[in-house]
């Protein structure tokens, strides 16, 4: 499954079922560039246990405001429209391989 890139219009019903790594970037950010093939490796290993998106928090402000993101990259994890974990800045993939599992 591809890493969908979601807006303010349509997040809410990106992240409603099932398990959803939400990722909020933006283009000019260091770590946010860092941790791209991170989760584009992530995706193609766990794609039956989470769908991943991405957010771009300039295009997209009021989601990013409305979960409280201060800086990025900061991950939230939802399981049916809820977020249940969050980590903020680059992290390895077996990090976020262990986040998506514990919730999977």
């Amino acid at each position: 499954m591809a890493i969908t890139h979601a807006t303010d219009q349509n997040f809410n019903q990106e992240t409603s079922e099932g398990l959803v790594l939400a990722d909020f970037w933006a283009p000019w950010c260091g770590p946010c560039k860092m941790i791209a093939p991170v989760l584009e490796d992530l995706d193609s290993e766990l794609s039956e246990k989470v769908k991943i998106i991405k957010l771009d928090v300039d295009e997209n402000q009021e989601t990013a405001q409305k979960y409280g993101v201060m800086s990025i990259p900061t991950l939230l994890l939802f399981k049916d429209g809820e977020v249940v974990d969050q980590v903020v800045g680059f992290q390895p993939k077996e990090a976020l391989a262990e986040l998506v599992n514990k919730h999977a």
